[in-house]
């Protein structure tokens, strides 16, 4: 009896080795600040990018949508502050937009109007939601891109976060993009990959 309990224990400790040893926190990946190893344990494989595969400066402030990781990155225009949001992503490749933008404009309590295309996919779509409504998709806060109808912003429906949800734009968790909100200024450059 002995002998089967001491082969049981065994038998579980080798397979929860691998597990602590994913859970092991990494000092390399966060500029030398013990951070938890995110990319082996998160099915979003979050990760910490550098800008400078993307942009040649920081220029007033940097954001980086990752659709493929399901995360957003952002640096301050000093690169004193860096911080990585988990995000919803478009629901389809078709949906999906990649390349270099801008924020133009900026909105608390934006309103929400579907574009042509959301109405044809779904006829039953409202014609707007007022700013504040918990209905609204885009939240409590919006940051407009130089691009029609593309635009990072909160929800209410917390389940989209991690997931491909989205008509085309980037979302967050509202306390997320409020706090992204007050640090991004107007003329941040933005890129999607």
């Amino acid at each position: 009896m002995t002998d089967r309990r001491t082969l049981l224990l065994t038998a579980a400790a080798a397979l929860a080795a691998p597990a602590l040893a994913r859970a092991q926190y990494t000092a390399e990946q966060f500029g030398g600040e013990a951070q938890p190893d995110f990319s082996r344990r998160n099915t979003s494989s979050f990760r910490m990018i550098d800008w400078r595969d993307h942009f040649d400066t920081l220029g007033v402030a940097t954001i980086i949508a990752d659709t493929r990781s399901r995360a957003l990155h952002f640096w301050s225009g000093d690169g004193s502050d860096y911080r990585l949001y988990p995000t919803s992503v478009p629901m389809s490749e078709e949906l999906t937009r990649r390349g270099y933008s801008e924020i133009v404009r900026k909105k608390v309590a934006p309103s929400w109007t579907p574009t042509a295309s959301m109405r044809e996919r779904d006829p039953d779509l409202p014609v707007t939601i007022e700013g504040g409504d918990p209905g609204n998709p885009l939240g409590t806060h919006a940051m407009y891109l130089d691009w029609p109808a593309y635009l990072i912003h909160g929800t209410h429906d917390t389940r989209k976060i991690g997931r491909r949800s989205s008509s085309g734009c980037i979302g967050l968790y509202n306390e997320k993009i409020a706090e992204l909100y007050a640090l991004t200024p107007i003329g941040a450059q933005v890129r999607l990959i």
